[in-house]
């Protein structure tokens, strides 16, 4: 596997989902080694869960500060990890998003095995359907490219599978829906600095990358029509990103600046005792092709309340394990948020409903196995 992202930096959905991939797979008996950048206070080769962890110093600071061409001149540096491999040899290369694409092809060409890519989004998709000049169009010319390369192609919902093959006019036989999975028994246990059981608070969660698309600016406009309608209501929105300043702007503005905490970057085990601790988990997100902080927070036991949108309405729509408002309603997302915080008996039922759905559909085992008949049926073609 090649991935420009990896635990553990920088924290989100896709690189927990290759985490998760990759030790399932370990755990099903197959060989697993990934390819990655190399972040801060990570050494250069890791063992996570069996999978062996190769880690490429890829910093070029005398190269311009675009994201293109820091990216593509760092897939050398993945290119370069082939030498480590030592005789071992995959059966198959399997690259996750654009970022690791030109490695992924080389790798697959020089190794003479299929190239399999997953797609966890898309640069159209980010972008509401419209792709704006400059680097947005260029990512997209480089996920057809990657589209077209590979033997197969994996993503997460049936919302994705359309978006790909309309929009990189594929044969959808070579696309496969695989959805993202959670440790639920993780995400359930009691951290160490948590007492064994608690009462729910008024506090309402949200967490992710900070960008206009994940909606945080709409869940800090429901908090301000909120604040006088919800007895002890506060707000948590975790994570770190380039829309933070203009996030706080519209914290101010909605006058909510008292009560709503952006903490940054929380570790696993503090996030994991903020979705035990929470009233309700909110993922307000305009756009968002799959939605795993919809699973963590299932998997937590967390009442949840999401966006109407993308994978997200996939996931939990029509299953009584959360709440649907219309994305960038403020109102409605407040009043969802109301219903929960207030209304035990609802918030309870919709807990209940998230553990049955997450047993059903969503460990990492049944997900490795999925993605395995993807790799036999992909070296089937040869």
């Amino acid at each position: 596997m090649l991935s420009w992202e990896f635990p553990p930096e920088p924290a989100g959905g896709t690189a927990a989902h290759i985490d998760g991939l990759a030790r399932a797979m370990v755990r099903a008996g197959h060989e697993v080694v990934l390819i990655t950048r190399r972040t801060p206070n990570t050494p250069s080769e890791t063992d996570a869960g069996g999978v062996r962890v190769l880690r490429a110093d890829v910093d070029l600071p005398w190269l311009p500060d675009g994201l293109l061409a820091r990216t593509s001149s760092a897939n050398h540096a993945f290119v370069a990890q082939l030498a480590r491999l030592d005789g071992w040899r995959p059966d198959i290369v399997h690259a996750h998003n654009w970022g690791s694409a030109w490695a992924a092809n080389v790798a697959g060409t020089l190794l003479d095995v299929p190239l399999v890519a997953t797609l966890h989004g898309t640069e159209r998709g980010r972008n509401g359907g419209h792709l704006p000049s400059g680097p947005p169009t260029d990512v997209n010319a480089v996920e057809w490219w990657l589209a077209l390369r590979a033997t197969r192609i994996i993503t997460s919902t049936k919302l994705m599978v359309r978006e790909i093959v309309d929009g990189f006019e594929l044969d959808p036989g070579v696309v496969h829906r695989i959805p993202n999975g959670v440790d639920p028994t993780w995400w359930a246990a009691v951290g160490p600095e948590e007492p064994p059981a608690r009462k729910r608070s008024g506090r309402v969660l949200a967490w992710g990358r900070v960008r206009y698309e994940k909606g945080f600016q709409v869940l800090a406009r429901a908090i301000g029509a909120l604040r006088y309608r919800v007895i002890g209501l506060e707000c948590t929105i975790a994570g770190r990103g380039s829309y933070l300043p203009e996030l706080q702007s519209q914290i101010d503005i909605a006058g909510v600046g008292d009560i709503v905490e952006l903490p940054g970057y929380l570790s696993d085990d503090e996030l994991r005792a903020a979705v035990h601790d929470a009233g309700c988990v909110v993922i307000p997100s305009l756009y968002e092709p799959f939605g795993v902080v919809a699973l963590e927070a299932l998997a937590g036991g967390a009442p949840l309340v999401v966006a109407d949108t993308g994978g997200l309405a996939e996931l939990v729509g029509g299953t009584g394990s959360a709440l649907l408002f219309e994305p960038g309603n403020a109102d409605e997302l407040a009043n969802c948020i109301e219903q929960v915080l207030t209304d035990h008996h609802t918030a309870e039922e919709m807990v209940r409903r998230g553990r049955e759905l997450l047993d059903a559909s969503y460990s990492w085992d049944a997900i490795a196995a999925r993605t395995a008949a993807v790799y036999a049926d992909a070296l089937g073609d040869r």
